[in-house]
């Protein structure tokens, strides 16, 4: 089978194809035929060395395909299910070996394709807005990165919960896209500064919720808008490690709340991982979740898809297909 590995960390030309062995499915485990995979910034983080992990690895972990085989111990997961998984290393290939209780069931209505762009990005957007800092009727968050793949998803969920959204975004065109979503008030950040527009449009320290995936760029700014004793939750680093922060900062800040959230957290329990994956896929299967997959590539141009993602030139989700 064709997949990409990492033998050396470093940029995106240390992403290479390869012919490996079909993996067999061990105990506990399926084997899927992967239709895609997501392109998520976990994945340039790891192949770059800002989260080690043991070399050589299979990049990607997020995906969507079919059950070809299952293991010994395996029940309830039948030959030929499409199923969608994330959080298991391993998904740029065309065949993945992953644990059964990681699997979700693809729903009428929903492609594999759908499934691939929705489960890493579309959880992040749910336990962020569910649980992280549970939004409500008469809450406003700050989104970054509002033209993103979890900017998109974030805000549609914001919105379903009747809070109200300021979002952030690079370019007119992905303005469009984020009001689009939902926003009600997108602020170009090239052209001002969000802070200084966010409190010219709502006033000094109201926002009750900063989602922030950006980090370096960023972090300070969003402190600086939010209300006393709000919730500053900083989920992502697409700019880089932010600078540390002081706890005397937080009091000085008016007593805020400042999170380093993960998914994985968020979906270590099975029923916590069916509750979210089963929720997104029936709104999408339903038309109440829009999904914007901003490209497809093939499983080989993995290295131009990272670029792309890292380029923020992106506005939703990137997907690898493979050809079989």
């Amino acid at each position: 089978m064709r997949a990409i590995r990492v033998h050396e960390t470093g940029g995106p030309e240390a992403l290479r194809a390869e012919e490996l062995p079909r993996p067999e499915p061990g105990p506990g485990e399926a084997l899927v035929a992967v239709a895609a995979a997501g392109i998520n910034f976990i994945d340039i983080y790891q192949r770059s060395g800002l989260y080690a992990l043991p070399l050589p690895f299979t990049a990607g972990s997020e995906a969507a395909g079919t059950v070809e085989a299952v293991g010994e111990g395996v029940s309830g997961l039948a030959v030929g299910e499409r199923v969608a998984y994330c959080g298991v290393l391993g998904a740029y290939a065309e065949y993945a070996a992953v644990p059964a209780d990681r699997l979700v069931r693809i729903p009428d209505g929903v492609t594999p394709l759908e499934a691939a762009a929705l489960m890493l990005q579309g959880m992040t957007a749910h336990y962020l807005a569910v649980d992280t800092f549970p939004l409500a009727a008469g809450d406003t968050a700050l989104v970054h990165a509002g033209a993103g793949g979890v900017g998109l998803l974030l805000t549609q969920l914001a919105k379903r919960r009747g809070a109200a959204v300021v979002s952030t975004v690079s370019t007119g065109d992905k303005a469009e896209l984020s009001e689009r979503a939902g926003a009600d008030h997108v602020i170009l950040y090239r052209e001002r500064d969000f802070a200084a527009e966010t409190e010219r449009l709502l006033g000094p320290r109201s926002i009750d919720v900063v989602y922030d995936s950006v980090g370096r760029d960023t972090l300070r700014g969003s402190m600086s808008v939010l209300r006393p004793r709000g919730m500053l939750v900083s989920y992502g680093q697409s700019s880089g490690p932010p600078e540390p922060v002081e706890t005397r900062e937080l009091q000085d800040a008016g007593s805020i709340f400042l999170t380093r959230p993960s998914l994985a957290h968020y979906i270590a329990r099975r029923e916590e991982l069916e509750r979210r994956a089963a929720d997104l896929l029936r709104w999408v299967a339903d038309g109440e979740l829009a999904l914007r997959i901003d490209r497809q590539l093939p499983l080989e141009e993995a290295a131009e898809a990272q670029r792309l993602l890292a380029s923020r030139a992106t506005a939703g989700k990137l997907l690898l297909v493979t050809a079989r």
